[in-house]
């Protein structure tokens, strides 16, 4: 997956970000600013999630979100 162009599109996706993960605030999402580190540790304080779990959900949403952008 070419993290990149989420990073690249964040302003864009940040709407998606917030559907998915409703716990997130605004300040967290744009501390994520794209970063996919930074998404990880963010779920995992909001929702209490493994690394792993986090790991799959963000890879979920990656794939669904890159297709949006094309």
């Amino acid at each position: 997956m070419n993290w990149n162009r989420i990073e690249g599109n964040w302003k864009q996706l940040k709407g998606n970000v917030r559907e998915q993960w409703g716990r997130l605030t605004d300040n967290d999402i744009d501390v994520i600013a794209g970063k996919h580190e930074q998404l990880v540790g963010r779920l995992q304080e909001a929702y209490g999630m493994a690394r792993d779990e986090a790991e799959r959900q963000i890879d979920e949403w990656a794939e669904r979100a890159i297709r949006q952008i094309h």
